[in-house]
């Protein structure tokens, strides 16, 4: 009777060990292939659709947001009287603060001959809340827009920007296949 509950123990704990086994194979056997035919998600704002109703800046977990202005150089006019830099009813054509659009001065105007300027968007104050981007759609070609920067952004399973977007214009998308921006370039070839 004692070399029964032995040999029963003994195959219990042997059987035990293989099931664990199998189990953590299949684990890192089913995770390997989800790397190989799988695809990180991240959130990323589609600028068709997004309405610069300045959510962006206020609803991120992330402080300062993760959402910041991205300029598509190519479709800029790198206009002299830019409706993204200064503010509606300007006092004069400078670079003063209470001339410019930005609450924070993240844009940089910078000379590059009669009458053309370039405009540079400095990540670390932009709030990401639109209000330049607002300003290039409604006066300029919309070459400012907003997208959320993936080395910034904590990936949320549930984003709390695109939760309360009105336009539904933040989705989230294939890593591969982010970074939509206006113009069909990519963030990196923007600059």
């Amino acid at each position: 009777m004692d070399n029964d509950k032995v040999k029963s123990r003994r195959e219990f704990l042997q059987s035990g060990v293989r099931l664990s086994l199998a189990l953590a194979l299949g684990g890192i056997g089913g995770l390997a292939v989800s790397r190989l035919t799988g695809d990180d998600y991240v959130w990323q704002i589609d600028p068709f659709k997004c309405t610069q109703c300045g959510r962006c800046a206020t609803e991120c977990v992330m402080s300062p947001s993760a959402v910041k202005c991205i300029h598509a150089y190519d479709l800029c006019g790198y206009c002299d009287l830019c409706g993204g830099y200064f503010k509606p009813g300007y006092n004069a054509l400078s670079t003063a603060g209470e001339n410019q659009l930005c609450p924070t001065a993240a844009i940089e105007r910078k000379f590059i001959e009669e009458p053309y300027f370039e405009y540079v968007i400095n990540e670390e104050l932009c709030i990401g809340c639109a209000k330049c981007v607002k300003g290039c759609t409604s006066f300029g070609n919309g070459s400012l827009h907003l997208q959320i920067v993936h080395s910034l952004c904590v990936n949320c399973n549930e984003c709390s920007i695109a939760r309360v977007c009105p336009s539904e214009a933040i989705s989230r998308v294939k890593a591969s296949q982010a970074y939509r921006i206006k113009g069909g370039f990519t963030q990196e070839s923007a600059g």
